[in-house]
């Protein structure tokens, strides 16, 4: 294998990333990670696809991270998640493991690909008004005369991310802070390409499978829990529409459509997102997704031992 200490496994929603990570887990002796958003979160588990079943080969239970580690209702952000991969990925090595992280959120598996800083600087509404009404132009002069330690470190790419760094170095010129860098990590990336055909059946199928499997009850469950009306809109998608439809803002057709659609359109975002990061200057390897599971696994392996 190399210098590799990191295997990224990538792929829109419905791809089948989950089952091949388990499975090169298996084949390596490793652990897997989890680069999903919502999956931190406990009694979320039909409509974020956990799929924990998956986790056992040949009675051989997967070790997982970085899911069930929030309850529901919380809040989670990408600095958590940092720190979280840290400790996750720092655990696994000192086992002399190899660390599988597997995910669709393309921020969190860049963030920690790329080291972005991020940090528990508050927010600043009064700044980010006054940032808000500025030119990009402007904006960079402020950033670029800001002479925290963080200004340098800044990811600036877009003009919410720049905003946030002038409200981060601004912070920290007034207070003091320390910052931690990631570990490097020895990475090769793969992403799993299907079909737009493919990818269209395989959600479709998946989301009515999911609503006889209890997803409606899910949410019900959440909602008797105490987690806010508006805190499962923020979740988004499963979580949206389903608490909608509970709350007769939706009827069931309807409920079941804007899901359908909603999903459809994510996983476009989330391939978007994926080709970024190769622009950015990030290789992905990317595997046929409609081949079986282990021609696939095959080509993984060769890849990682050339």
């Amino acid at each position: 294998m190399g210098e590799t200490d990191l295997i990224v496994i990538l792929g829109p929603t419905a791809s089948g990333k989950t089952r091949l990570a388990v499975r090169l887990a298996f084949e390596l002796n490793g652990e897997v990670i989890s680069a999903d958003s919502r999956q931190v979160y406990k009694d979320m588990n039909i409509g974020t696809g956990k799929d924990l079943h998956e986790f056992e080969i040949n009675g051989t239970a997967i070790p997982y991270h970085l899911i069930n580690i929030r309850e529901a209702g919380e809040k989670y952000n990408i600095f958590e998640f940092q720190q979280d991969f840290e400790r996750a990925y720092t655990s696994i090595k000192a086992k002399g493991k190899i660390a599988v992280l597997c995910g669709g959120t393309g921020l969190y598996i860049e963030s920690v690909l790329k080291d972005f800083q991020y940090t528990s600087v508050p927010i600043d509404e009064d700044l980010r008004a006054e940032m808000a009404v500025k030119s990009k132009e402007e904006l960079i002069v402020i950033h670029q005369q800001l002479t925290s330690s963080y200004s340098g470190l800044a990811d600036i790419s877009t003009l919410k991310r720049l905003i946030r760094a002038i409200e981060i170095g601004t912070y920290l010129n007034k207070n003091s802070h320390d910052f931690h860098s990631l570990p490097q990590v020895n990475a090769v990336i793969f992403g799993i390409d299907i079909s737009r055909e493919s990818r269209r059946e395989r959600i479709s199928e998946r989301l009515l499978k999911r609503i006889s499997e209890g997803m409606i009850e899910e949410v019900k469950h959440l909602l008797a829990k105490g987690v806010s009306m508006e805190t499962l809109v923020y979740y988004g998608l499963e979580y949206k529409f389903i608490a909608q439809y509970l709350n007769a803002e939706l009827d069931y057709e309807t409920m079941l459509e804007r899901l359908e659609t909603g999903i459809h359109q994510f996983a476009k975002r989330q391939m978007t997102y994926f080709r970024k990061m190769e622009r950015d200057g990030l290789t992905i390897n990317w595997i046929n997704g409609e081949e079986p599971l282990d021609e696939q696994l095959r080509i993984l392996v060769k890849t990682i031992k050339q």
